[in-house]
């Protein structure tokens, strides 16, 4: 089974299986990671905003043009940032490395 790592607020990293076909929000969430989802993986906020270690954000493919402008709205945008409901991990992302801002930005009412 692929790893994911989180790099977590505090720097913390954590190591953890990541089954494959499901989305990296989907993944903190069975295992604890502060990483909000809001909306629910419905591209409707971006509270599951990850930060993609540079040596992975190649291995992505493109972020469609309703998760751009999602991100658009993200707290502490970075040009390695993605949004986790967006990224399906799979065998060719295993050691996959994601780091959380330190804040999100929510703007469901």
């Amino acid at each position: 089974m692929p790893k994911i790592v989180f790099i977590e607020k505090d720097g913390n990293r954590k190591e953890i299986d990541a089954p494959n076909g499901v989305s990296v929000m989907e993944i903190a969430h069975m295992y604890d990671v502060d990483l909000e989802g809001a909306c629910g993986g419905s591209l409707a906020c971006s509270t599951c905003h990850v930060i993609v270690d540079a040596a992975w954000f190649g291995k992505l493919g493109e972020p469609t043009e309703a998760e751009e402008d999602m991100l658009d709205l993200a707290f502490g945008l970075t040009h390695t940032s993605r949004l986790g409901c967006q990224i399906i991990m799979s065998d060719e992302l295993d050691g996959l490395v994601v780091g959380l801002p330190n804040a999100t930005r929510n703007m469901q009412s």
